[in-house]
């Protein structure tokens, strides 16, 4: 399965929405996208550091990985990337340079965060 950005945004806005408490996890259901892509991506998302998880079937034959918080550096990813025209831009050079992971992805974020806040307010940031 590929890494879908728009999914890893849907799924860091579904969880920074949710009024779960954190131990009981969050039963993600995203317009369109299937259950098995969702768990995929929250254990990507996981294992990036972006969120806590926790597998809700771990005595069964299959997994179903059910995101549980967001971590500081989910917050991070999340507040770079929230602006539509910041995230535009994010996928924009992401798919200039072929796809990119996670990491990447937030670095070229914060890039583009930094000009359009120096674009607008004149300020540039380091």
């Amino acid at each position: 399965m590929k890494l879908d950005q728009e999914l890893v945004r849907e799924i860091l806005l579904a969880i920074e929405a949710s009024k779960n408490d954190p131990k009981e996890g969050i039963n993600l259901v995203l317009a369109n996208r299937s259950p098995r892509a969702i768990s995929y991506h929250v254990l990507l998302l996981t294992e990036a550091g972006f969120i806590l998880s926790r597998d809700a079937f771990p005595t069964h034959n299959t997994s179903l990985w059910q995101p549980t918080r967001l971590t500081y550096k989910g917050h991070e990813f999340l507040d770079t990337v929230r602006d539509e025209e910041i995230w535009r831009l994010t996928k924009t050079g992401a798919e200039k340079a072929g796809g990119v992971g996670l990491g990447v992805l937030l670095e070229v974020g914060k890039a583009y965060g930094k000009q359009v806040f120096k674009d607008k307010l004149g300020i540039e940031l380091p």
